[in-house]
């Protein structure tokens, strides 16, 4: 992936290092080696939006054109100088190829905007771990079996906080509902996420938060939850046995996956499948097999956490 920047001239001296403001999502990282000599620094910013990867093309595409669709409005962000996507695993660039070419190309700080919905193990150990804010012995030795190289970058590096943070996954799914429902009264919905194993509680919590919002603002009175990821050991069992639980007081489901992007393995044959199951689904079950992407909010959220850190390295 060709990194979009744009040509600067050498800039003064570095920023003070930006204060640490994370709680758990957020973070900056000391760095281990020291900063490119002034006479080399010629570039301020790096913008890098990450996400898990997969190895469907669909997922790989949603997350490119999310880079070509903010490239150009982060760009004209004073200080920021580049951006790039990185994939954590199933496809390249890597997280440590994108800060690696940052690094040479003489950037004073990165910026990594995690394209995730909440906290997991990949927010909280994995991805900390890999660009060097952590050193958990347990995530090292599991990034190592998975073949996930850690690099540490020379520039001052900031994690932003998740999609949960933004309000947007609401406006989403409230949008991707209306668009399924015809008859809110006699309809229930179903939110289909990846799920998590250690951090069941914040996952659960987020999906009440959004299907409540989506029930107030639709008038469909009923909603459950449905994990499609190792949490339901990525069989389709959870998917029908929702939508089965709606069916038993509603006459509809409303089936809405809260996945980033998209791949052939989750919305179609896990979760589709899922719908498949249930008894005379076609009439009963509405789903489309979409995901969270595209959403022009979503590039907002982007853009503005750009921003924001942005004037923060400028303070």
């Amino acid at each position: 992936m060709k990194l979009h920047q744009k040509p600067r001239t050498p800039l003064p001296a570095p920023h003070q290092m930006l204060i640490c403001m994370l709680l758990l999502l957020s973070g900056c990282s000391a760095p281990q080696k020291n900063l490119p000599s002034e006479e080399n620094t010629t570039k301020n910013i790096g913008i890098l939006l990450l996400n898990h990867g997969s190895r469907s093309e669909r997922w790989q595409k949603n997350l490119l054109d999310l880079e070509r669709n903010v490239a150009d409005r982060i760009l004209a962000i004073e200080g920021i100088d580049g951006v790039r996507t990185a994939f954590m695993e199933h496809a390249t660039p890597s997280i440590a190829d994108a800060l690696e070419s940052f690094d040479h190309e003489g950037y004073r700080h990165i910026v990594v905007i995690p394209v995730f919905l909440t906290i997991g193990t990949h927010m909280f150990d994995d991805i900390p771990t890999i660009i060097g804010m952590k050193d958990n012995p347990e995530s090292i030795e599991h990034l190592k079996l998975e073949g996930i190289e850690r690099y540490t970058p020379k520039a001052e590096t900031h994690l932003a906080p998740s999609l949960d943070f933004s309000g947007l996954l609401k406006s989403n799914a409230l949008r991707r509902t209306t668009a399924l429902s015809n008859n809110p009264e006699n309809e229930g919905l179903v939110l289909v996420g990846y799920g998590s194993t250690h951090f069941d509680n914040q996952w659960s919590e987020l999906f009440d938060e959004v299907g409540s919002y989506v029930c107030r603002k639709t008038g469909i009175t009923e909603y459950t939850t449905a994990w499609c990821g190792h949490i339901a050991h990525y069989s389709s069992d959870s998917t029908t046995a929702a939508v089965n639980r709606i069916l038993d007081t509603k006459e509809r489901a409303i089936v809405i996956p809260l996945l980033v992007s998209q791949s052939e393995q989750f919305q179609i044959k896990i979760i589709g499948n899922g719908v498949s199951a249930v008894e005379r689904y076609s009439e009963r079950v509405g789903y489309k097999p979409d995901a969270i992407l595209p959403d022009p909010k979503l590039e907002e959220w982007v853009i503005e956490t750009a921003r924001n850190y942005a004037q923060s390295t400028a303070e």
